[in-house]
C-alpha cells in the first residue's frame, strides 16, 4: 500500500441533472398528446404541456440551494488535501484512527518508517521506546496531547508530538521531528564569522578557529586585515602560524608587520566537545581538537603580564555568557554579572576561591579542577558541583586552561540553569508521582483480596453468633478496622487514578452549596467560611460525591492549618482561627496564555479554589504534599492521604491541581477542571437516561438458586464466596485460574448441564478473567459473567469491553456478593 492509496481524496462527481429532465419533459408530452387525443382540444393540450412544464422547470430550480447545501454538509472527505498539508520538510507525519489504523501519511514518514505498521509500532524500534510511545499513545488519547523525546528509530533520533484530532476526536496526529546534534566547532565559527566576531575587532580583539593541524578555519576581519592587509581576505584554509613571527626576546609579530608593527599576545582556547569529554574519547585531548585564538596588541613593556587583562575583562563583562577567570593560584581575577547571577552570589564583586561558591563536600574537587587545569596543558572539561544556594541541584561549571594572559590562566563558564533545573524537577516529579501511583493501584488490589476475606470469615462468623454472645463485639471490632483499612485502599486507588467515579455533567457551585452546611458544621465557629463563585461558569464533567470528597479533604487540612491541629516543620499553626475561601472562576484560553503554564493546556476552564489563612507549609514540603503517607501533621494525626487522594481524584476527572503556600500567610490550592460542551450523544444519552429513570426497569423474576461457575485465584476468597452463595441456595462450582474454569464449563457442557452464571476475577495467573470469558461467550454467548476487582469499574470497562459483563468492587461482604448474583441474575 502506497501512501497516495492512504491519502487518496473519496469524493465523486456529482451526477447529471439532464437525463432526469428529459425524461420529465418526454412524459410531461405524452400526457399532452393523451390529453388532446381523448378530448379532441390542441388548445387545451398546450395550455397544460406548458403549465407543467413551467411548474418542473420551477421545482428544479428550487431544489439547486438544497442540493448544494446537502452536498456541503454531507460531502465526504478529501485526504489528498489533508496529505498535501502535512508535507513540511523533513517532519515525519501519520494520522491514525480509534482502530489504530494508519489513515494518512507524508512522504517523509514513508521513507523513514515504511507504512507497513502504523505508529506506535514502528519498524526497528527498540522495546523500551516501543513501551514508552504505547505509554504516550495512551496519554495523548486521555489529555488531548503527549511529547516524547529522545525516540530512536529509522537510524536516526526524533522528537515525537502527539495531537487528538478530528470533529469527533477520533484521530492521533503523530509528528517525528528529527533531532539535530549542533557541532560545537561549527558554532564557534559561525560566531567568529558574525556579530562575536565583529564585537571582538572594534574592541582591537583579533580571533581565529584554527584545526588541530594548525589551518585556519575562519577569522574576524580584524584577524585578515593585520594579517593580510585586506579585511575582506579569505584566510580560510592558510597556515595559522605562517602569519607570525618571533625576535630574539621571544615577542610575537605578525610577520607582515615584522617588528615595527606592535606585539602581540596570544590566548588559547581548546574547542573541546562535551559528548567527548564525558566519554573520554581521544577528541577531547587538547591536542586533536580545535582551538580558538584570541590576538591582543602588547602596548606594555616585555614582561609585563598584566598587558591585555582590562580588555578581556571589558570583553567578558558584555557577554551574556557566565564567564570568570582566575590565577594559577585559583584566585578569582574577575567575574562578569551573569557568572555571579548564575552562581546565586549577591554580592557586587566575585568571593576569593571559585570553591567559596559551592557546598563543602564539592570545595575539595572544584579546587582541584582549576589547580589542573592552571598548571597542566590547556584543555577544557566540566565538572559537577552543588552551589551554595542550591544544594539539591548539581550544575556543570565548564573550565578551560589558557595560556598568555599572565596573570590569567582558567577561564570558568557557568550557565544560568535555574529555569531548566525547575522543569527537571518537575519532570522528575511527575515521573515518581506516576511510579508511586502504579505501586499504590498494586498494593490496594492485592489488599482488597486480603480484606475480602477478613470480612467474608467475619459475616460468617457473625450469622452463627448473636449480639448477646460473647465473640460478637470481638467480630464486629475486627469487621470495623477492616471497613476502615478498606476506605484506605480506597483512598490509594483515588491516589492511583483506579477508583471507580460516577461522572456527570453539572456545575461547580452546585456542588458547593450541597456541601456547605456540612462545612461549616465541621470547620467550627472559629472559622469563618467565604464562597464567591463567578458568573458564566461553564459546565464540568466529573463525579459529584468525589467532588465533595475533595472539598471535605480541603477543608480538614485547613481547619487543622489554622486552628493548631497541623502544625508542622516547626512551624505553629495559629490558634484564633481563620478563614476559609470557596471561589469558583471562569478560566478562558486568553487567562490560560497569560499565565503561561507549561503543564495546563490551553483551553476554558472552570477553576475551584481553596484559600486559607493558616500556617502555610514550607517550601522543602511543597513539592511532596500529594505524595501517599506524607503528612505535615505531627506523629499519630494524619494518614498522609487526604491530598494524595485529592490529587487523584483531579487526575483521574482530567482536571489539574496547583498548590501555592507561603509560610505564615496561607496556602493556596486552585483547582482547573475542563469546561464540558455537551455533544448530541450526551444530549441523547441524558435524555434516555432520564426516561428510564421514569419507567420501572424490566425484569424477569428469578425464583432463586441456579448453577455459578466461581473462578478466583484466591484460595481464601474464593472460599468465602463459594460459603456465602451455598448458604443463599446456588450450587457452585469453583475453579483457581481461567484454564480449570473452562475446563469446568466443559465438564458441565458434556453432562448436558448448563451454568446460569459466571463469577469471575479479573487478574489471574496462567489464563486471566477476560480471556477465560472470551473463549465462554464462543461456547455459550449469553451467559452472564459478574466480574470481582479490587480496579476501578471504568478501567476495567475500557480495556475489556465484553457485552452483557457486570462487576462488583472489591472488598465485598456476604451480603454484597449474594445481591450483586441475584440482581444479574434477575436481569436474565
Amino acid at each position: 500500500m502506497s501512501v497516495d492509496t492512504l491519502s487518496a481524496g473519496t469524493d465523486s462527481p456529482r451526477p447529471s441533472r439532464w437525463r432526469e429532465r428529459l425524461m420529465v419533459a418526454l412524459a410531461v408530452l405524452a400526457s399532452a398528446l393523451l390529453l388532446w387525443l381523448a378530448s379532441g382540444q390542441i388548445v387545451t393540450a398546450l395550455a397544460y404541456a406548458l403549465g407543467v412544464g413551467c411548474l418542473a422547470i420551477a421545482l428544479s430550480f428550487a431544489a439547486r440551494p438544497r442540493e448544494a447545501a446537502e452536498t456541503s454538509e454531507y460531502a465526504p472527505p478529501d485526504w489528498s488535501v489533508t496529505h498535501a498539508a502535512i508535507e513540511r520538510g523533513e517532519e515525519a507525519t501519520a494520522i491514525i484512527d480509534r482502530a489504530g489504523r494508519l489513515t494518512c501519511a507524508n512522504a517523509r514518514f514513508a521513507d523513514c518508517f515504511g507504512i507497513g505498521a502504523a505508529p506506535p509500532r514502528l519498524v526497528g524500534l527498540a522495546g523500551a521506546d516501543s513501551e514508552a510511545l504505547e505509554g504516550a499513545a495512551r496519554t495523548a488519547w486521555r489529555d488531548g496531547k503527549a511529547a516524547f523525546e529522545p525516540i530512536v528509530a529509522g537510524g536516526r533520533e526524533w522528537r515525537l508530538e502527539i495531537e487528538r484530532a478530528g470533529r469527533g476526536q477520533d484521530f492521533l496526529i503523530w509528528r517525528f521531528a528529527p533531532v539535530v546534534h549542533r557541532d560545537p566547532l561549527q558554532d564557534v565559527i559561525g560566531h567568529v564569522r558574525g556579530k562575536v566576531g565583529s564585537a571582538l575587532g572594534r574592541e582591537g580583539i583579533q580571533i581565529a578557529a584554527v584545526a588541530p593541524d594548525g589551518h585556519i578555519h575562519a577569522a574576524n576581519t580584524l584577524f585578515a586585515a593585520r594579517a593580510t592587509g585586506e579585511a575582506e581576505a579569505d584566510v580560510a584554509g592558510t597556515d595559522f602560524v605562517g602569519y607570525f613571527s618571533a625576535d630574539e626576546q621571544e615577542r610575537i609579530f605578525y610577520a607582515r608587520e615584522g617588528n615595527r608593527g606592535a606585539s602581540v599576545r596570544m590566548l588559547h582556547v581548546p574547542i573541546a566537545d562535551p559528548d567527548a569529554v564525558a566519554s573520554g574519547s581521544a577528541a577531547a585531548d587538547p591536542g586533536q581538537t580545535a582551538s580558538l585564538f584570541f590576538l591582543i596588541d602588547n602596548q606594555g613593556g616585555v614582561g609585563d603580564t598584566r598587558t591585555g587583562i582590562p580588555q578581556i575583562e571589558a570583553l567578558l563583562a558584555r557577554l551574556p555568557l557566565g564567564l570568570a577567570m582566575t590565577d594559577r593560584d585559583g584566585r578569582f581575577l574577575f567575574a562578569n554579572k551573569a557568572f555571579l547571577r548564575a552562581a546565586g552570589h549577591d554580592e557586587n564583586g566575585p568571593p576569593p576561591y571559585p570553591s567559596d561558591l559551592v557546598i563543602r563536600e564539592d570545595k575539595g574537587a572544584l579546587a582541584d579542577a582549576v589547580r589542573r587545569f592552571a598548571q597542566g596543558a590547556g584543555g577544557a572539561g566540566d565538572v559537577a558541583v552543588r552551589l551554595r544556594v542550591a544544594p539539591e541541584d548539581p550544575v556543570s561549571l565548564s573550565l578551560a586552561g589558557v595560556r598568555g594572559l599572565g596573570e590569567g590562566a582558567v577561564i570558568l563558564s557557568l550557565k544560568d540553569s535555574s529555569e531548566e533545573t525547575r522543569l527537571k524537577r518537575e519532570i522528575a516529579q511527575a515521573t515518581k508521582m506516576q511510579a508511586v501511583g502504579q505501586l499504590a493501584g498494586g498494593v490496594a488490589h492485592d489488599f482488597n483480596n486480603v480484606l475480602t476475606a477478613i470480612i467474608g470469615y467475619c459475616d460468617l462468623m457473625l450469622m452463627r453468633h448473636t449480639p448477646g454472645d460473647s465473640d460478637y463485639d470481638d467480630i464486629q471490632q475486627i469487621r470495623a478496622n477492616s471497613n476502615r483499612a478498606a476506605s484506605l485502599t480506597r483512598q490509594l486507588l483515588a491516589f492511583s487514578r483506579q477508583q471507580t467515579l460516577r461522572p456527570e455533567v453539572l456545575q461547580l457551585p452546585d456542588v458547593v452549596a450541597e456541601i456547605s452546611t456540612l462545612l461549616k458544621r465541621l470547620l467550627g465557629e472559629k472559622i469563618l467560611l467565604e464562597v464567591t463563585h463567578d458568573r458564566g461558569l461553564g459546565l464540568v464533567r466529573a463525579d459529584p460525591v468525589q467532588l465533595e470528597q475533595v472539598l471535605l479533604n480541603l477543608a480538614v487540612n485547613a481547619r487543622d492549618a489554622m486552628t493548631g491541629n497541623g502544625g508542622s516543620g516547626g512551624i505553629p499553626a495559629t490558634k484564633g482561627g481563620g478563614v476559609l475561601r470557596l471561589k469558583t472562576r471562569r478560566i478562558t484560553s486568553a487567562d490560560v496564555r497569560a499565565m503561561k503554564s507549561e503543564i495546563l493546556p490551553i483551553g476554558d476552564y472552570t477553576a475551584l479554589i481553596v484559600e486559607d489563612t493558616g500556617h502555610g507549609i514550607p517550601p522543602a514540603q511543597i513539592g511532596k504534599i500529594f505524595e501517599p503517607f506524607f503528612t505535615t501533621k505531627e506523629k499519630g494525626k494524619g494518614t498522609g492521604l487526604g491530598l494524595s487522594t485529592v490529587y487523584g481524584i483531579v487526575k483521574q476527572s482530567g482536571g489539574f491541581i496547583f498548590a501555592e503556600s507561603e509560610v505564615g500567610k496561607g496556602t493556596r490550592f486552585s483547582i482547573y477542571f475542563p469546561v464540558h460542551v455537551p455533544d448530541a450523544a450526551d444530549v441523547a444519552e441524558a435524555a434516555a437516561a432520564a426516561t428510564a429513570a421514569r419507567l420501572p426497569a424490566p425484569r424477569k423474576q428469578w425464583s432463586g438458586g441456579g448453577r455459578v461457575l466461581l473462578v478466583e485465584d484466591e484460595d481464601t476468597v474464593r472460599a468465602v464466596a463459594e460459603r456465602a452463595l451455598v448458604r443463599q441456595g446456588y450450587e457452585v462450582t469453583t475453579a483457581s485460574d481461567g484454564e480449570d474454569g473452562l475446563e469446568a464449563l466443559g465438564r458441565a457442557i458434556s453432562a448436558g448441564e448448563e451454568f446460569d452464571l459466571v463469577v469471575s476475577d479479573v487478574v489471574m495467573p496462567s489464563m486471566d478473567g477476560p480471556a477465560m470469558v472470551r473463549e465462554i461467550r464462543a461456547l455459550r454467548p449469553e451467559l452472564p459473567v459478574l466480574f470481582m476487582s479490587g480496579y476501578a469499574e471504568e478501567q476495567l470497562r475500557r480495556e475489556i469491553d465484553i457485552p452483557g459483563m457486570y462487576f462488583l468492587a472489591k472488598p465485598f461482604s456476604v451480603a454484597q456478593i449474594c445481591t450483586a448474583v441475584e440482581d444479574v441474575l434477575k436481569r436474565r
